[in-house]
């Protein structure tokens, strides 16, 4: 091929000369500049790679990064994990070898990437995610993602995500908006972790979680000063009360002062909150996870207590009557998980007392069908979204659509197993969530999605609202 017939079959005299005008027109200082990324906009961008490997979580156990690659650039993701996982959730895909990892390693799920679904995609459009992630889904074949693995999936379509965002030329949480419909951004109230129990701690603490939210905040930025001041007050009051060692931290940041009761807890953070002067700006939410202490159709709030004399056993009444008691006696706003995954008929009747926002996290397991079936029995009012339980950014924006519709609130939440990726923070102002669950205002991970929403915030600048006082709606 001659040089007039490889420029002619690629339309390159064409291309360039309407480079070259465009900068005279534009005037530019740097041409050279100019023309290179005016052709580089002339080409439409396709997936030229994907490429995973095998990283730790914040736990040090393995999870699955992806680079995808195309003609404008490489693109990033991570999948997080969680200390739980259940029936009607996507399932990861680890290898089981005990003498790897413990049996956590997931070279079986990169592999899969980078044999099956790398070659599917490439070629693809990176703007196109519901295509992309219905290639994978087909490519699956199953309904819970595991033949390919649900970390393997959700790490690509994450990564496909950010790519076509770039290929937009906005960012990320704009895409988001994009692909979902919404036209107003909105800087959801963080939920910040400050007390640990459950099994993200080794205390004797039931309940997995004590939280604030700082709905009394004009913006993310005060919400976020709130959040760290209270948390090292909190420090402060809990090395009073039980010395240096009481300030260790959980999984997700909190501190895991050695309590049983979950009032002492409770009390701790309600002192805490007197020291910061914020007072009613600051809302109390639990995150119980009763799941793990049911035992058949009794709640033992006194499992993790060595050398017990006997069990607490308590009933489905017996919770919500403690349930009712704390909200009278604390602000509390919100409880996660009152009662068992299964204890539907507690759940429906706590809900209907309308005394707080009651979230459907292990219940509905960010489920389609599950959260069907809670919004036709009007099992709670907020669904806690958990995009590693879903297992596509696609699968996500369509039960967000699903919760809004039921007039839900919707909380973007993290997983104990958390990774420097900041998705979830465009994700939740992309969906203009009202609540983010991302840990403690401590640990690399957990501030990764806190301080993203800084920085959205301040690119959204005068068009950024902060959700606040509004954060049910």
């Amino acid at each position: 091929m001659s040089v007039q017939e490889y420029l002619d079959k690629h339309l390159l005299s064409r291309r360039i000369e309407d480079a070259v005008n465009a900068a005279v027109r534009a005037k530019t200082s740097d041409p050279v500049l100019f023309i290179s990324n005016h052709m580089r906009k002339a080409v439409p961008s396709v997936i030229t790679k994907v490429k995973a490997r095998q990283i730790l979580d914040s736990r040090g156990i393995p999870t699955v990064e992806v680079d995808l690659h195309t003609n404008k650039g490489l693109f990033r993701a991570s999948s997080p994990s969680g200390a739980s996982s259940g029936m009607y959730e996507a399932i990861e895909l680890r290898d089981g070898e005990k003498g790897t990892y413990l049996g956590n390693s997931v070279n079986r799920a990169v592999k899969n990437i980078n044999e099956k679904i790398s070659v599917a995609l490439v070629g693809m459009d990176p703007t196109l995610q519901s295509q992309i992630d219905q290639v994978m889904i087909d490519l699956d074949k199953t309904e819970n993602k595991s033949e390919l693995g649900a970390n393997a999936i959700l790490a690509v379509s994450i990564a496909a995500c950010k790519a076509g965002a770039a290929e937009k030329e906005v960012s990320l949480h704009k895409h988001i908006a994009d692909l979902s419909g919404q036209t107003s951004p909105l800087l959801p109230v963080p939920v910040f972790t400050l007390i640990s129990g459950g099994k993200h701690a080794g205390n004797n603490l039931a309940i997995q979680e004590i939280m604030i939210l700082p709905v009394g905040s004009n913006t993310f930025e005060e919400a976020l000063q709130m959040g760290s001041e209270t948390y090292h007050h909190l420090k402060a009051v809990i090395t009073e009360t039980y010395g240096a060692q009481g300030c260790n931290v959980g999984e997700d940041g909190g501190f895991t002062p050695n309590i049983s009761s979950l009032r002492d807890g409770l009390d701790l953070v309600q002192k805490a909150i007197g020291r910061t002067g914020y007072n009613e700006k600051i809302k109390i939410a639990i995150g119980v996870a009763a799941t793990e202490f049911c035992i058949g159709t009794k709640y033992d709030l006194d499992f993790k207590t060595p050398n017990k004399s006997g069990q607490n056993f308590k009933s489905g009444q017996d919770m919500i009557d403690m349930y009712k008691e704390l909200c009278a006696d604390y602000p509390i706003v919100s409880i996660e998980d009152p009662f068992d995954k299964e204890d539907w008929e507690h759940v429906k009747y706590f809900s209907s007392l309308g005394i707080c926002q009651v979230v459907g996290g292990d219940l509905i397991r960010s489920n389609p069908k599950r959260i069907e079936r809670a919004i036709q029995e009007k099992s709670c009012n907020s669904l806690l979204l958990k995009v590693n339980q879903i297992g596509t950014v696609t699968e996500a924006i369509e039960v967000v659509k699903m919760a809004k519709d039921a007039q839900w609130g919707v909380v973007i939440s993290q997983r104990s197993g958390e990774t420097e990726d900041s998705f979830i923070s465009d994700l939740s102002v992309g969906l203009a969530a009202s609540q983010i669950k991302a840990g403690a205002p401590c640990r690399g991970e957990r501030l990764a999605k806190y301080n993203q929403l800084l920085r959205i915030e301040e690119e959204l600048g005068d068009q950024a609202v902060y959700t606040g006082e509004k954060w049910r709606n």
